[in-house]
């Protein structure tokens, strides 16, 4: 009988790590933030959101423990990031009511991580859902003979909210969020994370 050599390559990375002890600052400062907006919500998607919060000073350890993980894991990934720096694109709170929802999609324009800090852990939350990137299996996929194990035909993994938790994953990975459906709602912060040449040292 045969034995097939098999090597798998270009795997897509996904990375959580519980971080409680940035919950109550986060939570103050995405509090106050929310209660800034008062447009009215789409009746599709009732969700409210918030303006930037990254340079609030009460967050700034949450936010410079985001930014360092993430050059972490680039540099782990193998990319050159000896001479770069990470940086916020954007940092903003998200607040989903019953049924709201996110559509699957990517972050451009420069960012290379994204991820979410979830503050609050409803009952019926929604589940963050990533998506097979790469655009010619799905053009062939073939039926899943299990769709509950994680095998080599799967193109869809769902991973439930835990309150406290830090999700990171490369901005060119496919992602969304199934349709809420506590009638708490749904609290986390979203952020976008570039890359930039590191300024010269002067001396």
């Amino acid at each position: 009988m045969d034995n097939l050599e098999m090597a798998v390559y270009f795997a897509t990375a996904v990375y959580s790590i519980s971080k409680p002890e940035y919950l109550d600052s986060a939570l103050t400062v995405f509090d106050e933030a929310i209660a800034k907006n008062t447009a009215q919500m789409n009746e599709l998607y009732p969700v409210k959101m918030t303006d930037n919060l990254f340079m609030d000073e009460r967050i700034r350890d949450l936010a410079g423990y985001i930014s360092s993980t993430a050059w972490n894991i680039l540099s782990s990934q193998g990319y050159k990031m000896d001479d770069k720096v990470t940086y916020f694109q954007s940092m903003w709170g998200q607040q989903h009511y019953k049924f709201s929802g996110m559509d699957d999609h990517v972050h451009g324009e420069g960012s290379h991580i994204v991820g979410f800090y979830f503050l609050n852990e409803p009952e019926n939350a929604s589940s963050i859902v990533i998506d097979d990137e790469r655009q010619g299996k799905i053009l062939t996929q073939l039926p899943e003979a299990d769709p509950n194990l994680v095998s080599y035909a799967t193109h869809k993994l769902m991973f439930p909210v835990k309150k406290g938790t830090i999700f990171f994953t490369n901005a060119w990975v496919p992602h969304s969020f199934t349709r809420h459906g506590g009638s708490e709602p749904l609290k986390f912060i979203h952020f976008n994370i570039g890359v930039q040449q590191q300024a010269p040292v002067i001396v």
